[in-house]
């Protein structure tokens, strides 16, 4: 799902592409919209979606007010429990808790069967079934309606024009829940939806089912939503509009989607002044000179790499892959006014991949500065030490590169274009430079062997001294991934949407169109009992990091001299002491992954190729050296740190 799936951009006082719509300034004034952001949005960040949208209308004339609503929620059942009711992707849980509020008597689930259906799916939220059963049905009979009819009088609604709602994940029940009580309300208010649920069919199956949706913007909204705004001061018909869909005489009636903004310089600043604000209000963020909120920010869309080989499980984008990105300026001079505008100095960027042109320009920019951001972005796997310093430098002290497996035939399978040594290369570095990763293991993928997963559980106790991933677990199936959208490609599968949409929609709404996760059965799928040893040893890497001391596997060196001191297995501790050609082999493999040949030419040993292999072998059975078909990376970092 695309990062910011509803934005907007364009000059004030055109109309539709193609069409002589003009409105004065006192025309657009007296269309007031509403945007809302429900749950189950996280509640620690402002939406940028909402930001955006904002700032654009607000430059085109139109009165914008944005309403990030799920901070109601957080703060009326605790922010506890709705963080994990944000995390719970599986059974669809936070759309169940609304679908009676959303859907009335065509609620497929009106005797809450799911919460026996999958008792033992649940018992993650915390505590026993029965308390889990208990605590969900009094939020979705008592909290949820208790909400929604504190919402009708947050704004006043009856003065509004539009009403807008971007959803993401589990954000569409909700959503539909509060459109359907205003609409009844207030029957002159026109709904407008988009984001990330509605790309592609599934937009069209949720205007062609859902009473309360009166328009829906389908891709990105740059073009299409402040001409749908301009139509409807107008009085006129939005046909032709491209990207806006609308229910017609029975039918659902579309207009393809404009095409990607390529210009992303041309887009506002997100506003989010209100976010701030009803934040503080509600007690959920204190009211102090200096705010420790990571703000969202956009400096690129698509994805380069998804480009040129789309990842097998990946279903970000949709039909926006085509990468661009905002100028080093316009990215430095945003960071710098939410700084100021918002007092945070934490920002998280909403990208698919960083464009690696920033390493040129940007961050030697804001090193330079001297600015004392925060920065989070996503990343591919095959960055540099010298990258990685860089990053660390100018204030990148998160990423997500997407590592995904350890082992390079895997990754192959995963379309990833990245070996299993240059992946440990990453933790190892981003570790030296104090940089967290947040990274997964995961399996099911066509073609993947018995084998594959053992290599894995025996070198991953080689690794304890890295930062262990935070899962491991098969993979979903994603709407628009190759695994769904190339199904031919992978060997016969079964698939089915997740079992959840069904407790959640009416029987009216063709599920294999609205749902974006789906179940799937490969038919030469490896039995679960492979993953066991690799869940064991992934359990125990986690684990050893729980204790007051992380284990450690660092080395100091002189000339033709090298000691790696070893604290992986704690009650074991030693240190290894190597001199001469030893300590250069191996010093020759720390920066990045090499092989045995490149390593003969840069120290100009006389040893033959098969004679480093052998050594790189003894390497690699002592756990010092991750060895990689014909690629071999020193697996100890150096002692002394910055350098």
């Amino acid at each position: 799902m695309s990062a910011v799936p509803l934005t907007l951009s364009r000059p004030p006082g055109r109309g539709a592409p193609g069409r002589d719509t003009f409105l004065t300034p006192e025309q657009r004034a007296q269309w007031p919209v509403a945007l809302v952001s429900m749950p189950f949005m996280e509640h620690d960040r402002p939406s940028i979606q909402l930001g955006l949208l904002k700032a654009i209308g607000t430059a085109a004339g139109f009165p914008v007010t944005t309403l990030h609503a799920n901070l109601d929620f957080a703060a009326r059942i605790g922010t506890e429990r709705y963080v994990v009711l944000c995390e719970q992707r599986g059974r669809m849980v936070g759309d169940w808790l609304f679908s009676v509020e959303a859907f009335g008597d065509a609620a497929p689930d009106r005797d809450a069967r799911l919460l026996d259906d999958f008792a033992d799916d649940l018992t993650h939220l915390g505590g026993t079934a029965d308390e889990v059963r208990e605590r969900l049905l009094a939020t979705r009979l008592e909290e949820v309606p208790a909400y929604l009819d504190a919402l009708e009088e947050a704004l006043p609604w009856g003065s509004m024009k539009v009403v807008g709602f971007t959803s993401t994940f589990q954000q569409n029940a909700a959503s539909f829940a509060l459109a359907r009580r205003l609409k009844a309300r207030h029957p002159h208010l026109v709904t407008v939806f988009g984001g990330a649920n509605f790309d592609g069919e599934m937009g069209l199956e949720l205007v062609r089912t859902v009473d309360c949706i009166d328009y829906a913007v389908i891709g990105e909204g740059d073009s299409a939503f402040p001409a749908l705004l301009d139509a409807l001061a107008a009085g006129e018909d939005p046909a032709g509009i491209p990207g806006v869909a609308r229910r017609r005489g029975g039918q659902v009636v579309s207009t393809p989607p404009a095409p990607p903004l390529t210009q992303l310089d041309d887009l506002p600043i997100p506003d989010y002044a209100e976010y701030f604000q009803r934040t503080e209000d509600l007690g959920l963020l204190p009211r102090t000179g200096h705010r420790n909120v990571w703000i969202p920010f956009e400096s690129a869309r698509g994805c380069w790499w998804g480009a040129k080989h789309h990842c097998t499980f990946c279903g970000l984008n949709g039909g926006t892959m085509t990468f661009r990105s905002k100028s080093p300026e316009r990215v430095f001079d945003e960071l710098a006014h939410h700084a100021k505008q918002y007092r945070s100095f934490k920002f998280g960027a909403v990208d698919n991949i960083l464009d690696m042109g920033y390493l040129k320009k940007l961050l030697p920019a804001i090193v330079e500065s001297g600015a004392d951001y925060e920065l989070f972005y996503e990343v591919k796997a095959n960055l540099s030490r010298a990258q990685l310093k860089l990053l660390a430098q100018s204030g990148v002290t998160r990423i997500q590169p997407g590592l995904e497996s350890l082992n390079s035939h895997v990754l192959a399978l995963m379309r990833k274009g990245i070996r299993a040594a240059q992946n440990v290369n990453l933790l190892r570095w981003a570790q030296y430079y104090g940089i967290g990763v947040a990274w997964n293991v995961l399996w099911g993928f066509p073609g993947e062997t018995e084998e594959d997963y053992a290599e894995m559980a025996r070198v991953v106790p080689h690794l304890v001294h890295l930062r262990p991933p935070g899962s491991a677990s098969r993979i979903w199936m994603e709407r628009f991934s190759p695994l769904f959208t190339e199904p031919d490609s992978f060997g016969r599968m079964r698939r089915t949407p997740e079992e959840g949409y069904r407790y959640v929609y009416p029987a009216t709404v063709d599920g294999e169109r609205i749902a974006y996760f789906f179940q799937y059965e490969l038919e030469d799928a490896l039995p679960d009992s492979v993953y066991d040893p690799l869940r064991t040893a992934i359990a125990d890497w986690n684990q050893a990091w729980q204790g007051e001391e992380a284990p450690v596997l660092t080395y100091w060196s002189a000339p033709d001299f090298l000691q790696i001191y070893d604290n992986r297995t704690p009650q074991n501790p030693g240190t290894y002491t190597f001199t001469g050609e030893l300590a250069e082999i191996y010093l020759a493999c720390s920066d990045r992954p090499t092989t045995a040949s490149a390593v003969r030419d840069k120290l100009g040993l006389r040893r033959s190729v098969e004679e480093l292999r052998e050594v790189f072998g003894e390497f690699g059975a002592r756990g010092l050296m991750f060895l990689d078909g014909d690629l071999a990376v020193a697996l100890a970092l150096p002692a002394v740190p910055g350098r």
